[in-house]
């Protein structure tokens, strides 16, 4: 069966960032259909080089995959510093700002993320944007607090709607809130802060320092400005 263009893309991406994985590392695994390509690329690898690393998953989804593929696996409390975090995301700006949270495990994920002295996205060149916010930010709730987060949510100029039929891993609600995103730094604080939000999928406080691109099997390397010291 002849694969898709975004399909290539995607294993392209899930093959070279493999390279960055260097024995004894303790690894952050993200979730999504683009690290699902990583995620085999990784179990080859371990194979083939004898690796010993430890891998901390973001999801039931991805750790069960990893499970399958019998790559070791742990937890955040066990290991509470990682080493790298490969991950995919929704949107990829050009200050490497991003939305992610489309399988609803964005909390977990920038837990994982903060963690880590390095973070690398990898996405397929329709993730890039000039600017965050053509796709929802995914907002996880307390269903206690759905409609009082949704009125504050309008406050900020947000309009929510409700995941239909859906439950996080860790058994929130999930709102999908169109923004149109000036300051991605200060909203995402800005959301954070109301009660009865979990988390959002709004990456600009924690950037990554590499995004890997592919458009086809042509791959590129951005790597972020470090200069300014933040983060």
């Amino acid at each position: 069966m002849k694969r898709s263009h975004i399909e290539i893309s995607k294993m392209a991406v899930g093959e070279r960032a493999v390279e960055f994985v260097r024995d004894g590392m303790i690894l952050g695994l993200g979730t999504g259909t683009t690290v699902r390509y990583f995620i085999e690329k990784l179990a080859e690898k371990i194979k083939k080089e004898s690796l010993e690393i430890i891998a901390i998953p973001t999801s039931i989804e991805t750790e069960k995959m990893a499970d399958n593929l019998e790559i070791p696996l742990s937890n955040l409390n066990e290991y509470p510093e990682v080493d790298l975090d490969i991950d995919g995301a929704d949107e990829v700006d050009l200050n490497f700002n991003l939305i992610k949270g489309g399988g609803g495990a964005h909390t977990k994920e920038k837990i994982v993320a903060m963690a880590s002295k390095e973070f690398i996205v990898i996405v397929d060149k329709t993730k890039t944007v000039d600017r965050i916010g053509n796709t929802p930010v995914p907002i996880e709730v307390l269903s206690f607090s759905e409609n009082f987060v949704r009125k504050e949510i309008q406050k900020l100029g947000g309009i929510a709607r409700l995941r239909e039929d859906f439950r996080t891993d860790n058994g929130n609600l999930i709102l999908d809130v169109r923004f149109n995103i000036i300051n991605p730094e200060k909203l995402e604080g800005d959301i954070n802060n109301i009660p009865g939000v979990i988390e959002n999928g709004i990456f600009a406080n924690r950037r990554p320092e590499k995004i890997i691109v592919a458009d086809g099997k042509k791959v590129r390397i951005m790597e972020r400005d470090l200069n300014g010291g933040k983060r």
